[in-house]
């Protein structure tokens, strides 16, 4: 758990200083440019469509292990709009809360 912790810190640091100097750089524009490349139908839009249904299944998985209650549901709108910024926040702070024990992690305390 100590490296998976690890791994989803350092994660967290490449992911937000990326994307830091990318806001500096071209601005909060992205959902033009996201969803632009869609309509396309060029290989960015595949990208961002099949990015878009991994976010997709990552908001259901968290909405289901908080039986689709409305936290899990505000929880699964962020996990939709945050992606691994909220993701790996999200995991790091399960690892914690449940000790390591990755089938609390995974399933949720009411299911283990």
């Amino acid at each position: 758990m100590t490296t998976f912790r690890f791994f989803l810190i350092v994660l967290l640091t490449i992911l937000m200083g990326y994307t830091g100097i990318v806001i500096a750089n071209h601005g909060l524009g992205l959902l033009n440019i996201f969803f632009g490349d869609i309509i396309v139908m060029n290989w960015a839009g595949q990208f961002n469509l099949d990015f878009m249904f991994m976010l997709t299944l990552s908001a259901l998985w968290v909405a289901w292990r908080h039986q689709f209650s409305y936290t899990g549901i505000l929880l699964a709108v962020l996990a939709l709009l945050g992606g691994s910024l909220f993701l790996a926040t999200y995991l790091l702070i399960l690892s914690w809360q449940t000790n390591g024990d990755i089938k609390q992690v995974l399933l949720g305390t009411a299911r283990v």
